[in-house]
């Protein structure tokens, strides 16, 4: 998080309140929402991959991305 300059406000505003959860596999999800960053604000995707096997469930790695259509799933 440090190194990607993302906040632990970010991170746990997105685990506490998701606007998507994916399952990457047994044991590991990704959470992910759109926010606002940077200055002038842009929208970004911020993903929080958790090991939701251990308890208490663990943060794994988390990035911000530009491209928000590859990850992002519309509902049907």
């Amino acid at each position: 998080m440090r190194r990607r300059q993302i906040s632990e406000v970010d991170v746990a505003a997105v685990l506490a309140s998701p606007e998507q959860i994916d399952i990457l596999r047994a044991g590991r999800s990704i959470y992910q929402s759109r926010l606002q960053m940077d200055d002038p604000p842009k929208t970004y995707l911020l993903r929080v991959f958790v090991d939701i096997d251990r308890n208490p469930p663990e943060v794994v790695t988390t990035y911000r991305t530009s491209k928000i259509s590859k990850y992002w799933r519309e509902q049907s």
